[in-house]
This record gives structure tokens, C-alpha cells and sequence, in this order.
């Protein structure tokens, strides 16, 4: 943590480019917006690599001429999505969606890799220059990779001429309006770059436009230049001296109106002239966010100016674009002040922008590893705004909100902020649709609870370092690490390494949230509270326990260990508030607290009632409080809360009295406290007078926070029920009616909508009110009656505020009403009431179209609560012509969210895909395209939720995959992602990359495509990563996951080539009816440094495996843990498994496996000493060929020693091991300094499979006994080493300790031969007693032996089924172990 920064890896930070370095860049375009054309030129200043080969990234791009310095240069241009060929029969076994889940997972991670490599290939192998042409041309170290240890650089200045063909993706032209976008990996669209986030540079920019347009870009604006032209040319010139990625370069053109802002002079806002107005008013607060980060971080702006240019909805990707002190966003987001309901939402848009000028833009994460931490500081920095300008209760009420959503959805590895597996190899999807929310709201948390244990000012500190650190001049590097803050915190916020140790294993590099279930009992004799608390997690056993492997810098930990710190308990007590932090947060997962009360009960002397008095107490105890806030009178307490302060990311539910729950509803100030409340009165068993009450009195308190008092009045609607007399809906209405009836006429006022909170809380009344249901779960006929006169009286005439989002929100109240027999009679009315509001819309557009979307989407929720009513034919007529492409953007997806809503409910899933990829394709606008493809996941989801059992035919699969592998994929990041996910979803699977192995992520390629990679790759550095080729062209589907619809028999087989470090594996599926062939193919020679099996023999396995017909139930073997396992076995282990839902454990199973012997010794991977581990699968190394896989490892207890149940199936997890470097010289399958550790294993196994399967039935109690001692011995071992840590130094000691590691070594070797010949003599002699041999392991301990072959054995392992208990008859299993000798002739 506090040691100086190691070297990085090239392997890590080094991006596929062969080696080149960018130290500067200039890019000057003519943009020709009649013809939409684009041309120009790019100069790249390039550390060449001893290669000669600089290789690009360039798409849509059409390339002129190179030149390198000045001469014409030999180029390689191989774009990569114009390399897809049309096949019919690529997708020809798709037959379900499990085999269209394998294909999708295919395409997407083939196109992904290719979009890594370089396509554009130049040549700069020309004679260098002389030292002191290179000593003047050398640029300032300004872009952190150009230093003092680097002198002697071939720097190369390399110019491509080029056009661009299609202006589709990176860079879009509509209605005279040229914009970019930052989508990932898609600044190559619109330049020759090398697009990786590691390379970054300054930048010189100049763009010739008409002379009536403006060119807006990153940079300070040097100057303008008017051409001489006819007509007229203007060129703007823009300088950016602060390196950036390519990603962060951004383009703007069109008849723009500049505001420049009357508070900072560097700060400008643009947009097209109708939206003047609007834009005035929207940045109006703008200043304050400004003035807000820059005295929060002590430090001025990092860019020398910030633009934000507002576009048109339609043309935007997303939202927001960033780009390097500019931000281009939405105009949607635009409001002018008569609108109420767009101001937060906007503002902290807008804030969350410049928040990410500061972290993520200027300074960046030094690896994806990072990008958390740059994305969490941007979300902490927002937070700071909005608490300081829109209050505390508006900022802790959203991030309580927030951490709700991420304790919900954080069960797996995809939520793990910082791990290899879901950052490293997720190609930046991690950041895509709901995951991508939940991991930014998380790293905000995550952080958050940081600075509750170091303190605001201490926090304040570490980001004012981290800043002013990246602006000093003389430090080249702005980039940011995981490693870096947390010496941060220890150093500047004073936390100690323990604690930090155990905090960041535990929040950032794994999953999961701690869930905790208390209750309490109160002792009056002690005068104590009896606190019990259960802690759980959120993250699936098997999830959690592979992230925690899988970071390097957590430790095996033997269970769930918890999470570092203690959590405080808040006691409100008659007297006083206590803080109590005393639960610790590891340890036992149950945990007894007794907390001490400081209130005393006085004592209560029972007294006579005087006469006269009556009966009924009211005389009594005159000296207590009229209003008992305590929940019974035998108690000091009136509420207790766990975590007041948020201090902890966690999910509680705390048991109390429903009078408790009352007193911190009424009596707590803090708005969380008040929404805890809420939640669990409203959920309370049975709803009494009493929480109606307190729900009814804190709704109508105007000094509490509006958001919470629009959740109390939800609880009201959802308490109204028979049993209560209706009292909740009661009082919505009489609140309703106080605040905007006339009490002479009994009718709605004229709208007044001066004080917005109670705005807000109002225009929520209406939906609570209709969400109120009878017995018969209909809506009662006040509630719709109420509705209708709101929708009939409404009268915005002498209000300065718009009513649009107002009536918006009774339109939709309509849509959650649920008409009976008696109220069916009001439809009518109401429906009215909606096709005039939609008139009045047509002819004067509300605000972005929102009242035309809410009675769209009413009108569809009508129509299908009452299918049987209503003709949905007649519903459809009436949402289409919503859909025309003259429509406002918005009403046009709603619209077609509607249509596609009816589709799912009337014909089924089917149906609905088919009519999701016809809009899609009429589509024109991307996030238009985004919106539908969100909309369509929900509707799987929704379908998947149902448990509906409507088949998808294979040609609408077939489609998707076209889609998801077609040019409008790959236009769109986002669509593409979405696509993905679709199908995914529709397999039952998780929609995430994460969790798929990475040997199982093949690229299905043409030969051709192959042909063409090869070319690219073979002048390629080769430390960059080359393509993986596929063995077979034939098959493009992947069983890469378990399926629920039947057992199936996988054939893994090994690749011909492997030119790169992990294997690539084509899972074929063998279906019953077909008989597996040997596979022909056409193999392309590279370079191997892993001898091959032939193809013969592979062949040869597969007919075996495939010939087995006794394959009916898998094979358990139980084994026990080896005492042998120390933790330097598995230093460099990490175990990797496939995220999957809750009802994704069924795998398919198969106890025919053919297993290929990897390098390392795959016995390895069988020593853990997590507990909470539900599986463990099978070796995967480099060069490795293993195919089979060991799942549903389960811990059983046998006396005081655990047993291991493996079971063998044919899965798809894997298990890794981080990178080493190779040894050519020991190219045995075991590594000699593990050979003893190795042999235990491996005989540990094979006496237990002679033990459990022998027929005679001996038991292994012998050989638990013998483990004990062994760990007892290894526990001694560890003792001593510990004494004797001091005496290193010492050569006596040394060469005493050398003595004694001979001797030992002599004497295992002797032991190791001896058992051999034992067991050996055993195994024959039980065989003999067999008609078949149980097992034939005599081979498997020679390849122990320490000699300098390299072996590749084949082991098939058959079983029958096992016979049902109670019966004799023994499993008999038969274990053929191959072991072919290479260096034998």
C-alpha cells in the first residue's frame, strides 16, 4: 500500500498496438455539410517500436495516402466490419435460445476482440535520423509516456490523408448539424488514432466549415481564419495542451447561438436559436456548481475553458456525451421557467458533467481495474453539489435511495468494482445499461464510507492532493490507481493499514452487501437491551467466494469473514439519544449485544382512586406525560436504529414494536429514519388505527420532506382496505381537498404551484388514490370519481407554471385504476377526458411531448387490464399513427413501446421480437434504437418473471444474431450491448459478460477473415494479443453454459492453433441422433511454443466419449482435503466462475468427460480453504487443453475432518491461474519445487477412489487419521518457521537448514516409491477380483515422477448408473489414464 509504485505489466497497460507510442496528434478536416462529406488529414508524432510496424485503429474510414516524414509509405488497411461475409448456414443450429444465448455470446466477444486490434498497418521502416534531428523533434513529456528513461526514441512523423465514407457511427450528420459522440472505441470512425485509453496525447485541431457555422471542440479556440472561397470558408483553429484518449476528442458544427456565462469568462453554453430562451434559464444556476467543485478542490478548472452544447434529442446517443472540456448533451434536458418538474433532474445532470471534466476526462484511471474510482469521485463530487445547493435531505435521501438499488441488485460478480474478471475482460460493458448504474452508485457508497471513517476534511484533503498532484508540471503521469488512493488514506486520512487491508478486498474487489436482521428484548432487571443480530450477505455464496479468490490482494479467507469496522446502534431513550458502537461487522455471523440504558424507570406506587373519581384512569399518575411515546411502560426506550450515520453499505431490517416504529416516524428529523418508518408501518402485518394515524399526520406535516411525505401517502393507499374502513383514502382525499378544493362549491381551485414542494406532494396524491383496491382488488368508485373531477375541473388559468407534467400525472393515475362492474360505467368519462387532452396536445405541443406519452401509455394499460372489453385492433389503430417519423422523437418511442406491449400480451414473446426488430430497423435515430431495446429486455424479463412457456422459434433467434452481428450493432455501442443481453435473458442466463469463461469466448471467423487476420498479426509485435482462429468453421455455437432443458453431452475439443496465451475451446453440441465425425478442417499454420496432439487422436476420444452409452448420472468421488495444501500452493490461483441467477444452478451434467493433461498439475487447483465454496471447476493454464471440469465441490463433516464430494460434469466454469512466465527448460506436467505436495495429492486420491468404490468395503477412517497428523505436522512447520524468521541472516543457520531440506527431500523420495509399489500391488490385486477393473491408476503416479518429459494424457471415465440404496450392487467405474511419451520415438 505505502510502497513506491511497481513497474506496470505490459501486458495490462501496454494496448494492442504493437508497441507505438502517440506523443502528439493533429487532425484538420473540411467538413462540407450540403454533401455530408468529410476530408482532411491527420499528423501523428510516433515512437516507432523496433518492428518498423505502427499499428492503427480506423473504421468507415476511406485512406488516401501515408507518408512518414515527409515520404510515401507502404500501408495495410483492413476494416473490420466490412469483413463479414453472408453466410446463410452460420446460424443453422440455432434451435433454441440456450444454442442462441452460445451463438450471441460468440459474435459479440468476437466482434469485441477485433475491435482491439489494429487494422490500419504503416510502415516505418525507414533509415532514422540522425541523434540530433531526433534530440530537436523529441516533444515535451507532457502525455506521461515519454520520459527521461526513454532518451533514444524512432520518432516518426506519420500523416494519412483520408476521408470519411460513413458517417453512421462516431460522427453523425443530420439537419445541418455535424456532432461526435464517445461511444467506446469509436473515435477510430472519424480518425486515424490508436483509440485505447492508455494512449493519450495533446492535440492540435483545425476544421474548415461554411462560413455561417461554427465549429465547437476541445481546446481553447486559438483563432478564426476566413478564407477567400466563394463562398466563403471559415477555419477554426483549437489547441488542447492537456493529454487526453482519443475517446475524449468531441465535434460540434452548426448555426449555434453562444451564451457566454456572466459569471466565468472561460465558461460558454451553446444550442440551435429556438432553444435560446430555455437555455438561459437552464444555466442560470450553473455558476454555483462551478464556484462549488473549484472551492471544494482548491484548484482552478484543469482545461482552459468548458463548453456545453445542447443538440437535438433525436440526434444524441445518449443523454450526455462527454469529451475533453466539453460536454454534449440533449436539448430535452433544456427547460424555460415555467416548468418545475425538469429543474433537479437537470441541474444534477449537468453537475455530474463538470464533475467528470475533473475525474475521468483530466485525470484518468490508470488501468479498467480503475475506472471505478474515477466514476465514483465524479458521483461524490455530484453529491457534495447537491447537498450544498439543493440541501442534506434532498442528498441523504438519494443516496439512501441508491444504496437500497445496490443491495437489491449486488448478488454476483459483475457488480465487483475492481477485479480482473469483471473489468479486465469485459471490454467496458461493465459500465452499460442497469450494471453500469449500480456499479457508479456503488463506488459512490463505496467511498462515501470512506470518508465517515477518516473524517469530510480528511477526505477533502485526498482529493485536493490527487488533483493538484496531476496538475503539477513537472509530473507527467495524470492518471489515478486503486493502489495509489488507498496510500492516500492511510497517509493523508491517517486510516491504518488494517483496516484498509481488510476494506478494500472487501468492498471494491468483491461483491455482495451485508445484510442484517436484528431484534431485541428489553431486561428491566439489568436495565439492558438484549440486541440479537444475524448477519447474512447479498451475493450468492459461489459469487462471492470466486471474487474474493480472485483479487490478488485478498487472503483465502475460511467463510464469509465479514467486513472491517463495527457499526453503530442509535438507543432513544426518555432521556437522551446514545450511540452504542458496538456490532462488529466480522466474526460470527450471530451476534448477542447488550447495550446498557442510561433511562431509569421511576417506581410506581399503585394508589386508591379517591372517591368521585371515575374509573377509567384519567386521574392517574398525573405526573407522567400525557403523550407516552414508549412502546409499553415497563420500557425506557422509544426507538432504536442500526447505522444512523449510513456508515455502511447494508441492507437492515430491524424488528420493533409498531409504537417505536410511530415514535421515529414522528420524533426522528432525519429523512431516512422518517423512510424506514414508512416502510415498515406499511409493512406491518396488521394495519391499525394507529399507523393510518401517524402516516395521515406526517403527510400533512409541511415541514417534512416532501419526497418522504409523498412515500407516506403511497403507505396510506396501500394500508386503505376494508378492515381499516377505507381511512387511508379517506384522508388522501380530505388532505387533497384542504389544500386545493373550494369549500363553498366543493370543487378544485385554479392550479397554484408557488410553494413546489407542496407542488410535488399534491401531484402524487392522485396516483396514491388510485392505487387503492377492495377486496374484490378493484378500485373503489371514490377513487375514480375523485380522479375524474380532477381531470374535469382542472384550471391552470393565472398560474405562472406550466400544468403539463400535473396533468401527466392524473393521466397516468387513470392507467393504475382497476374497473369492476359497478365503476365500468365512469370509462367512458374518463376516456374522454383523455382523447381531448390528446387533441389539445396535437394542435399546442406540451413540453417534450409529456402529456401525449402519458395518455399513450394509460390508454395501452386500459387495453389490456380490459382485453375482454376492449378490441385491442381499435387500440392499435389509434397508438399507430403516433409512430410517423414526422412525430416528436419521444411520442414516437412510446408509441412504439405501446404497440409493442399489446404484441407481448396478445401473441406472445414471439411475436413481439419480430415486431422490435422491424422497428428497429425503421428506427433512424440511435437512442431511439437504445430506448426500444431497453424496453424489449423488460418485456424478457417480464416474460422469464412469469415463468411463461411460449416457445421462440429459431428464425426469430436467427434474426437477432443478424441484428446483434449487423452494421446497426455496430452504429450503436449500446444497442449492440442490449441485443446481447436480450438473448441472454431469453436463455434464463445473466445479461453480463461476466462470469463467461475465457477460453470459452471463441471467435467464430471466416477462413477468409482468418487469412486476413493472420497477414495483421504476422507484422504485429508479438507481445500484442493476435486473434484466436476457430477449429471449425462449420459449428459457430458455444455450449458455454448449463441448460435447464435436458442433459447434454459436450465435446470439448482442443484448438490446432494457439498463437495465444489462453486456449480457445469450440464446445460443439452432441445431440443423440447425430454421430459425432472427425471434424475437417483447414488449419493455418503460426507459430507454437505447446506441442499438439494429432488431429487422429483427438478424433479418436471424441468417438470414444461419444460411443459411451452408460452416461446417465455423474460421478461422485469423495475425497478428502489435502493436508498437504499450504498456502504458497495457491499464491497464484484465482477461481473464476460464471455469474448466474438464483435459478440458474441447475447444470447439465454429464459424467463422460475427456480430460487432456494441462501443464501444470491440475491437483493444484483442489486445495481451498474457503468454506462457503459450492464449486470448484477444472484447470485451466496456458497451453492448457482440459476440457472437463469438477463442479458442486461440497463440504461434508466426517469426525473433525472435511470430505470434498466432486463431482464430475461437463461444465463450462473455469478455473485460472494468473499469468507466469513459462519455463521451456522443465516441461514436465508438475513443477519439481511442488513434487511432494503433489504426490500427497495424487496419492491421496487414488487411495480414496480404491476406498470408496472397493467392494469389500474398507473405510477411510485410517487415512482421515493419518491427514490429522499431517496437518498437525505442517502446523508445526509453520511454527517454527516463524522462530526462526530472525536467524536469515545467520550462514550456519543457512547451511543447517540446507542439510535438513536434503534429508527430508531423501527421505519422501523413498517413502513416495515405496507407497507407490504398495499401492501399485493393491490396485492389481482388487482388479483381479472383478470381471471389470474398478480402477487403473498406475500410470497416474508415474506422472509424478519428477523426470523431464512432457506428457498429454487422455483419461475417460465411465460409469453406470449407481444402484438405489439398499441394494448390494457396487458402482463400477473405469478410469483409462493415456499417457503418451513425447520424448520417446
Amino acid at each position: 500500500m505505502a510502497k513506491p509504485r511497481k513497474a506496470k505489466n505490459s501486458e495490462d497497460t501496454k494496448p494492442e498496438n504493437s508497441g507505438a507510442l502517440v506523443h502528439h496528434q493533429k487532425l484538420c478536416l473540411s467538413i462540407d455539410m450540403e454533401k455530408r462529406l468529410v476530408h482532411g488529414y491527420t499528423e501523428l508524432e510516433i515512437a516507432v517500436p523496433e518492428i518498423g510496424i505502427v499499428g492503427l485503429h480506423a473504421e468507415n474510414l476511406g485512406i488516401e495516402s501515408v507518408w512518414v516524414d515527409g515520404e510515401p509509405t507502404e500501408f495495410e488497411y483492413y476494416p473490420h466490419h466490412q469483413q463479414q461475409l453472408e453466410d446463410d448456414k452460420r446460424f443453422s443450429s440455432v434451435c433454441s435460445p440456450s444454442s442462441a444465448a452460445d451463438a450471441a455470446v460468440s459474435v459479440y466477444m468476437s466482434a469485441l476482440e477485433k475491435e482491439l486490434v489494429p487494422n490500419l498497418l504503416i510502415n516505418c521502416c525507414k533509415p532514422s535520423k540522425t541523434e540530433s534531428e531526433q534530440q530537436q523533434e523529441q516533444p515535451v513529456p507532457e502525455n506521461g509516456f515519454h520520459s527521461a528513461s526513454e532518451p533514444k526514441q524512432n520518432v516518426r512523423t506519420v500523416r494519412i490523408d483520408y476521408w470519411i465514407e460513413k458517417a453512421e457511427t462516431g460522427i453523425h450528420f443530420r439537419n445541418n448539424v455535424l456532432h461526435t459522440d464517445n461511444q467506446i472505441r469509436r473515435a477510430r470512425c472519424w480518425f486515424p488514432c490508436i483509440d485505447d485509453n492508455a494512449q493519450r496525447c495533446c492535440y492540435d485541431l483545425e476544421f474548415t466549415v461554411a462560413h455561417n457555422l461554427v465549429a465547437v471542440s476541445t481546446g481553447s479556440l486559438l483563432y478564426q481564419v476566413l478564407s477567400k472561397d466563394n463562398p466563403p470558408r471559415k477555419t477554426f483553429v483549437y489547441k488542447l495542451d492537456v493529454p487526453v484518449a482519443a475517446r475524449w476528442i468531441s465535434l460540434a458544427v452548426a448555426e449555434f447561438e453562444i451564451l457566454p456565462d456572466h459569471q466565468f469568462s472561460l465558461v460558454s453554453h451553446m444550442c440551435s436559436l429556438p432553444n435560446l430562451s430555455k437555455m438561459r434559464n437552464t444555466v442560470e444556476f450553473f455558476h454555483s456548481a462551478f464556484s462549488c467543485y473549484r472551492d471544494y478542490l482548491s484548484v482552478d478548472f484543469p482545461f482552459d475553458s468548458y463548453t456545453q452544447v445542447f443538440i437535438e434529442p433525436e440526434m444524441a446517443v445518449s443523454s450526455l456525451s462527454l469529451g475533453a472540456s466539453m460536454s454534449i448533451f440533449s436539448s430535452q434536458v433544456l427547460f424555460d421557467e415555467k416548468v418545475i418538474d425538469q429543474t433537479i433532474d437537470t441541474r444534477v445532470k449537468l453537475a455530474y458533467a463538470l464533475a467528470r471534466q475533473w475525474f475521468g476526462v483530466y485525470i484518468t484511471p490508470e488501468a479498467p481495474n480503475d475506472e471505478w474510482l474515477l466514476d465514483g469521485l465524479a458521483g461524490f463530487l455530484t453529491d457534495f453539489f447537491i447537498k450544498k445547493h439543493l440541501g442534506n435531505n434532498e442528498a441523504r435521501y438519494r443516496r439512501y435511495k441508491a444504496n437500497c438499488a445496490v443491495c437489491k441488485v449486488d448478488n454476483g460478480g459483475a457488480i465487483a468494482l475492481s477485479c480482473s474478471a469483471s473489468c479486465k475482460d469485459l471490454y467496458g460493458t461493465q459500465c452499460i445499461g442497469l450494471y453500469g448504474k449500480i456499479r457508479s452508485w456503488k463506488s459512490v457508497a463505496v467511498l462515501q464510507m470512506l470518508e465517515k471513517q477518516m473524517g469530510p476534511e480528511s477526505f477533502r484533503r485526498i482529493l485536493q492532493t490527487i488533483v493538484s498532484r496531476a496538475q503539477d508540471k513537472t509530473r507527467s503521469m495524470k492518471t489515478l490507481s486503486t493502489k495509489e488512493f488507498r496510500h492516500f488514506a492511510n497517509k493523508v486520512g491517517n486510516l491504518e493499514r488494517p483496516f484498509l487491508k481488510d476494506f478494500f478486498p472487501r468492498w471494491v474487489g468483491s461483491c455482495g452487501c451485508p445484510v442484517l436482521r436484528m431484534g431485541f428484548s428489553y431486561n428491566k432487571r439489568k436495565n439492558m437491551v438484549e440486541l440479537a443480530v444475524l448477519r447474512g450477505c447479498t451475493a450468492l455464496q459461489t459469487s462471492s467466494a470466486s471474487i474474493l479468490d480472485i483479487n490478488p490482494d485478498t487472503e483465502n479467507r475460511d467463510g464469509d469473514t465479514g467486513y472491517p469496522g463495527m457499526m453503530s446502534i442509535r438507543v432513544y431513550e426518555l432521556d437522551g439519544m446514545y450511540d452504542h458502537p458496538i456490532l462488529p461487522m466480522a466474526g460470527e455471523a450471530w451476534q448477542l449485544l447488550e447495550i446498557q440504558c442510561h433511562s431509569k424507570l421511576a417506581a410506581r406506587r399503585f394508589q386508591k382512586p379517591k372517591k368521585g373519581v371515575k374509573h377509567d384512569g384519567s386521574d392517574d399518575n398525573v405526573d407522567v406525560p400525557s403523550i407516552d411515546m414508549r412502546s409499553n411502560t415497563e420500557s425506557p426506550l422509544l426507538w432504536i436504529r442500526a447505522d444512523p450515520d449510513m456508515e455502511y453499505l447494508a441492507e437492515v431490517h430491524f424488528n420493533q414494536p409498531v409504537q417505536m416504529w410511530i415514535n421515529q416516524l414522528e420524533k426522528d428529523k432525519d429523512v431516512i429514519a422518517q423512510a424506514q418508518a414508512i416502510a415498515a408501518l406499511e409493512a406491518s402485518p396488521q394495519l391499525s388505527f394507529s399507523i393510518v394515524n401517524a402516516l395521515n399526520n406526517f403527510l400533512s406535516d409541511s415541514k417534512a420532506f416532501w419526497r418522504v411525505r409523498i412515500e407516506a401517502a403511497f403507505a396510506l393507499a396501500n394500508s386503505a382496505s376494508e378492515e381499516t374502513d377505507f381511512s387511508g383514502l379517506l384522508h388522501l382525499v380530505k388532505f387533497y381537498k384542504s389544500r386545493r378544493f373550494d369549500p363553498d362549491i366543493g370543487l378544485p381551485k385554479p392550479n397554484d404551484f408557488h410553494d413546489f414542494a407542496e407542488y410535488f406532494v399534491l401531484e402524487a396524491i392522485p396516483h396514491a388514490v388510485a392505487m387503492v383496491r377492495a377486496s374484490d382488488k378493484k378500485s373503489p368508485r371514490e377513487a375514480i370519481e375523485f380522479v375524474l373531477q380532477l381531470l374535469k375541473y382542472n384550471d391552470n388559468n393565472g398560474n405562472p407554471y406550466s400544468d403539463v407534467f400535473w396533468l401527466a400525472a392524473l393521466v397516468q393515475s387513470v392507467g393504475e385504476l382497476e374497473f369492476g362492474q359497478q365503476s365500468i360505467l365512469l370509462l367512458s368519462s374518463l376516456l374522454k377526458r383523455i382523447d381531448r387532452l390528446l387533441q389539445f396536445d396535437s394542435l399546442m405541443p406540451s413540453y417534450n411531448g409529456i402529456l401525449t406519452i402519458s395518455c399513450i401509455r394509460t390508454l395501452t394499460q386500459i387495453a389490456l387490464k380490459l382485453s375482454g372489453f376492449i378490441p385491442l385492433d381499435r387500440v392499435y389503430e389509434l397508438v399507430k399513427p403516433f409512430r410517423d417519423l414526422k412525430a416528436l422523437w419521444l411520442v414516437r418511442i412510446e408509441a412504439s413501446r405501446a404497440l409493442l406491449d399489446l404484441e407481448f400480451h396478445c401473441k406472445g414473446m414471439d411475436s413481439a421480437l419480430l415486431l422490435f426488430i422491424k422497428y428497429i430497423e425503421e428506427e433512424h435515430s440511435l437512442r431511439g434504437q437504445l430506448k426500444l431495446a431497453t424496453h424489449v429486455m423488460r418485456l424478457c424479463q417480464m416474460r422469464d418473471g412469469l415463468n411463461s412457456n411460449d416457445e421462440i422459434t429459431s428464425h426469430t433467434l436467427v434474426s437477432m444474431l443478424n441484428l446483434l452481428e449487423g452494421r446497426m450493432a455496430f452504429n450503436n455501442v449500446f444497442l449492440r450491448h442490449y441485443l446481447f443481453c436480450i438473448l441472454q435473458i431469453l436463455a434464463r442466463r445473466p445479461p453480463t459478460l461476466h462470469g463467461i469463461p475465457r477460453e470459452n469466448r471463441t471467435l467464430h471467423m471466416s477462413l477468409t477473415e482468418a487469412c486476413n487476420y493472420q497477414k495483421n498479426m504476422f507484422v504485429l509485435d508479438s507481445e500484442s494479443k493476435p486473434v484466436d482462429l476457430p477449429s471449425s468453421t462449420q459449428n459457430l455455437t458455444q455450449n458455454l453454459g448449463p441448460t435447464t432443458d435436458s442433459l447434454r453431452d459436450a465435446l470439448d475439443e482442443a484448438p490446432k492453433d494457439q498463437p495465444c496465451e489462453a486456449p480457445t475451446l469450440v464446445h460443439v453440441e452432441a445431440l443423440k441422433e447425430v454421430s459425432l465425425e472427425k471434424p475437417k478442417e483447414v488449419l493455418t499454420e503460426f507459430p507454437q511454443e505447446v506441442p499438439m496432439e494429432a488431429p487422429n487422436e483427438v478424433s479418436k476420444e471424441a468417438d470414444t466419449v461419444s460411443n459411451s452409452h452408460e452416461r446417465k448420472r455423474p460421478i461422485k468421488i469423495k475425497v478428502k482435503q489435502s493436508s498437504a495444501t499450504s498456502r504458497a500452493d495457491t499464491d497464484n490461483q484465482v477461481v473464476e466462475r460464471s455469474l448466474g441467477c438464483r435459478n440458474e444452478i441447475d447444470h447439465g451434467a454429464s459424467s463422460s468427460v475427456s480430460v487432456d493433461a494441462p501443464q501444470r498439475n491440475f491437483a493444484e487447483t483442489l486445495s481451498m480453504s474457503n468454506h462457503n465454496i459450492d464449486e470448484v471447476n477444472s484447470w485451466h493454464d496456458r497451453g492448457s487443453r482440459m476440457t472437463a471440469s469438477i463442479g458442486s465441490a461440497k463440504f461434508l463433516s466426517d469426525g473433525d475432518e472435511l470430505v470434498k464430494e466432486l463431482q464430475c460434469t461437463a461444465d463450462s466454469s473455469i478455473v485460472y491461474s494468473q499469468p507466469q512466465p513459462e519455463d521451456p527448460s522443465s516441461s514436465s506436467i508438475i513443477q519439481d519445487n511442488n513434487i511432494d505436495a503433489d504426490a500427497r495429492r495424487y496419492a491421496s486420491l487414488q487411495t480414496l477412489s480404491v476406498a470408496r468404490f472397493d467392494p469389500d468395503g474398507e473405510s477411510l477412517g485410517k487415512e482421515i487419521s493419518g491427514r490429522g497428523k499431517e496437518k498437525h505436522k505442517s502446523k508445526e512447520k509453520k511454527r517454527k518457521r516463524e522462530s526462526n524468521k530472525g536467524h536469515q541472516d545467520d550462514p550456519e543457520y543457512l547451511e543447517r537448514k540446507r542439510l535438513k531440506k536434503e534429508k527430508k527431500r531423501r527421505e519422501k523420495e523413498m517413502a513416495k516409491l515405496q507407497s507407490d509399489e504398495a499401492k501399485r500391488s493393491s490396485i492389481d490385486l482388487s482388479s483381479k477380483k472383478k470381471e471389470e477393473p474398478v480402477v487403473d491408476v498406475a500410470r497416474q503416479v508415474k506422472s509424478v515422477e519428477p523426470s523431464g518429459y512432457n506428457s498429454k494424457s487422455g483419461k475417460k471415465i465411465d460409469t453406470k448408473p449407481e444402484p438405489p440404496e439398499g441394494t448390494s450392487g457396487a458402482p463400477k467405474i473405469r478410469i483409462k489414464i493415456k499417457n503418451r511419451m513425447l520424448n520417446k520415438s
